[in-house]
């Protein structure tokens, strides 16, 4: 797999990143067969490794996991919420970042964080003294690279003037195209990498999703505005964009919706995330898609005459999270 530069950084990783976050939650595939995924995603390429202190055992499966080849790979993890805890609240004290660090170096099996992300803007503490931590704990080799995750322009500049940002990991994708308007022009105008989670819509854009959809109780998807019936059945219209689009060129809706985002610009690398060996090897393939600037503009064109309903998350967890 072809490799990428997250922005002005040294930091190279493969095209396509790995999501790792659903590997430990309901419906995860057991223990072995996750380390084997792992392992798959490993040997079709991917060297991009994404999870997070809040991802209840996740940091345990990855360190076990890629342990064998720690050296080539980049492993990206995060601090942020309470005890780990979403449902917590944030917490981005100095100490606590501390903690998080020394909690996810042993979790992981590993000396150091390849790149270190604060999951969510915390509003009572200023996000310079977050950079300043972090700048400590690179100082002392513990972490190698700082990023930030869905941080608006003004948090992005003041924590960049501390410590440059390395990478921004923001959702994005066609489903939810917010970070066209301020985030992408400042991260060009910085040097900072996007990391779009989500990118292929939580599953939306594979096309295997409509109104008639039944999600399982435990799906987080249940609980967003976006994924009730009535938003299915209106974001319909981007489906059928995808799907036609993915016709044209002999390719998969998942692997368009990666296609598109790695043609919008060089320093974006999507982390979509599966359980399912088919479908890994479904979204390395999407990284081999060229998509031209004559079909890019098509696409682009079309996607500005549809509007998405429905928010991408209740009322109550937006609070929680800041978002």
């Amino acid at each position: 797999m072809k490799s990428r530069q997250l922005g002005n950084s040294k930091l190279e990783v493969s095209a396509i990143g790995f999501g790792c976050m659903g590997l430990s939650f309901p419906n995860a595939p057991v223990k072995e067969e996750a380390v084997k995924l792992l392992h798959s995603a490993y040997e079709l390429g991917i060297n991009f490794f994404d999870t997070a202190q809040a991802y209840d055992n996740n940091e345990e499966l990855l360190g076990e996991a890629l342990a064998p080849f720690r050296k080539k790979v980049v492993i990206a993890t995060k601090f942020g919420f309470k005890d780990g805890n979403f449902q917590l609240g944030l917490d981005s004290h100095p100490q606590a970042i501390r903690f998080t660090a020394e909690a996810s170096l042993k979790k992981l099996k590993t000396d150091y964080i390849d790149l270190f992300y604060q999951h969510r803007v915390d509003p009572n503490i200023p996000v310079e003294d977050v950079a300043g931590t972090v700048k400590e704990l690179i100082q002392e080799g513990k972490v190698r690279h700082f990023g930030m995750c869905e941080a608006n322009e003004q948090t992005i500049r003041k924590a960049h003037a501390v410590l440059p940002v390395t990478a921004l990991q923001s959702e994005y994708s066609m489903f939810y195209r917010e970070p066209e308007k301020e985030i992408i022009p400042l991260l060009e105008e910085l040097g900072i990498g996007l990391v779009p989670f989500s990118p292929l819509g939580k599953g939306f854009l594979t096309g295997t999703i409509n109104a008639g959809t039944e999600f399982d109780k435990t799906d987080a998807r249940t609980i967003s505005p976006r994924f009730n019936k009535e938003n299915r059945e209106a974001n319909q219209i981007l489906v059928n964009l995808v799907v036609s689009v993915a016709k044209d060129n002999n390719a998969t809706p998942a692997q368009i919706a990666l296609a598109w985002l790695l043609a919008k610009k060089p320093f974006i690398v999507p982390i979509p995330g599966t359980t399912k060996l088919q479908r890994l090897q479904e979204n390395v393939l999407g990284a081999n898609i060229s998509v031209s600037n004559d079909k890019l503009k098509k696409i682009n064109e079309e996607l500005k005459k549809i509007k998405i309903s429905g928010d991408r998350y209740p009322k109550h967890i937006q609070d929680k999270i800041g978002k």
